[in-house]
């Protein structure tokens, strides 16, 4: 089974830029779907941005325009790129892998991300 550990979280004023990564061991992160989904406190878990293995990818219509997702198959790791961050991004990020067709996920221990002056 594939684990996943994130990086990269941190305190940045709004307006700035950090870049998650998310390195995959025990399993070829290129074959699943990947993702990022953030949880702010007292809320429910909500998809950021998704990853097929193909390359095709997908934001939740906020950060649009704002983050990028992408993956790098050599290091086996995925990543999220955030610019032009604001209050409201401000959450645990997790990153998520599972195998098409398959119903269980693997989830990373979340990294945290404060946007803040």
């Amino acid at each position: 089974q594939v684990q996943l550990v994130e990086s990269g979280g941190g305190w940045v004023q709004p307006g700035g830029s950090l870049t998650l990564s998310c390195a995959a061991s025990g399993g070829d992160i290129s074959i699943y779907i990947t993702g990022w989904y953030r949880q702010r406190p007292g809320e429910q878990r909500e998809m950021v941005a998704i990853l097929s293995p193909p390359g095709t990818s997908d934001y939740t219509e906020s950060v649009k325009g704002r983050f990028t997702m992408s993956r790098d198959n050599t290091q086996n790791k995925v990543y999220l790129q955030m610019n032009g961050l604001k209050s409201e991004d401000t959450a645990t990020y997790y990153c998520k892998a599972i195998l098409p067709g398959t119903s269980r996920p693997y989830w990373g221990q979340g990294a945290q991300v404060t946007v803040a002056s």
